[in-house]
């Protein structure tokens, strides 16, 4: 005999006429967020505040200078980054996050938390499965 514990349906406390823009700034912040280097600038920004163009090549371990320009521009453009440009020889640039910016990375902290508190867990089922599939 089995016996099924249903777990009633997690309230977010959506409205009922939800505005299809949120619906679809939803899936866009996702989208960007979902983005390895955007991540990894929010977690660098977040921590370090002010960075200059190549303080964040160096920390964003692995980054091509290409890659991090346009993905300070989408951030730019998205509202999560701001860039001072300042007229000096040579060039600076500083980039920082915005209260928007930084909002969202306090929200991602909870990935950071879930994932500390979770991680024995998530690698017993990746074994678990593993050794299943060598069967």
């Amino acid at each position: 005999m089995v016996l099924t514990v249903q777990k009633p349906a997690i309230d977010h406390d959506y409205p009922a006429d939800l505005d299809p823009r949120v619906e679809a700034l939803v899936t866009q912040v996702i989208s960007r967020v979902a983005d390895k280097w955007t991540m990894i600038l929010l977690e660098v920004l977040s921590e370090h505040g002010k960075q200059r163009f190549s303080q964040l090549l160096r920390a964003a371990d692995g980054i091509s200078q290409k890659m991090l320009t346009q993905t300070l521009r989408q951030m730019e453009r998205d509202g999560l980054v701001a860039r001072t440009v300042h007229a000096a020889v040579p060039p600076r640039v500083d980039s920082r996050l915005t209260d928007l910016g930084e909002g969202l990375s306090y929200a991602f902290c909870g990935v950071w938390v879930w994932a500390a508190k979770n991680v024995g867990r998530i690698e017993a089922a990746r074994a678990a499965f593993d050794a299943a599939r060598e069967r």
